[in-house]
């Protein structure tokens, strides 16, 4: 009885969660990292890529459409900033080693932006979220009308 129970927690360590994301997967919030860079502006906006890599050892997984719950933060405290969503919500991404993607924070120009030094958020798969929240590092400001692009192949 004793080994059961041992193997049975084994098997669970690599099982899918509900989500149906594996524990090794490179999706899952412990197994990745994300970082957050000025990028070029456009007309009217400041624009910041989240890019996020995964290490070698684990699977690789799919992504798609923007992530959800996106959150600021300066020196660990809560904006007050919603960020919307665009671009195209259905294309599929493969993250994992090897293979960084990225998404984009698009921002208007307007004078009363707030500075911060965090994003965090929750990815999607074509069929869901994933559990947990991931945090990206990297300083940016914000401001109402900011959204966040779908999540795109490449770093």
């Amino acid at each position: 009885m004793l080994v059961g129970a041992a193997g049975a927690g084994v098997a669970q360590a690599s099982a899918p969660t509900a989500a149906g994301i594996a524990t090794t997967s490179a999706c899952r919030p412990a197994n990745h990292m994300a970082k957050i860079a000025q990028a070029p502006a456009s007309s009217g906006h400041h624009h910041y890529r989240v890019t996020l890599t995964a290490a070698p050892g684990y699977e690789s997984c799919r992504l798609a459409g923007s992530p959800t719950d996106v959150r600021f933060y300066r020196h660990g405290t809560p904006d007050a900033v919603t960020a919307g969503q665009y671009g195209p919500q259905h294309m599929v991404v493969t993250f994992g080693p090897g293979h960084p993607v990225h998404f984009d924070i698009q921002v208007p120009n307007r004078a009363r932006s707030t500075s911060a030094d965090e994003a965090s958020f929750t990815l999607r798969t074509p069929d869901g979220v994933i559990p947990g929240e991931t945090s990206a590092y990297g300083r940016l400001t914000v401001t109402s009308g900011t959204v966040i692009g779908p999540v795109q192949p490449r770093a």
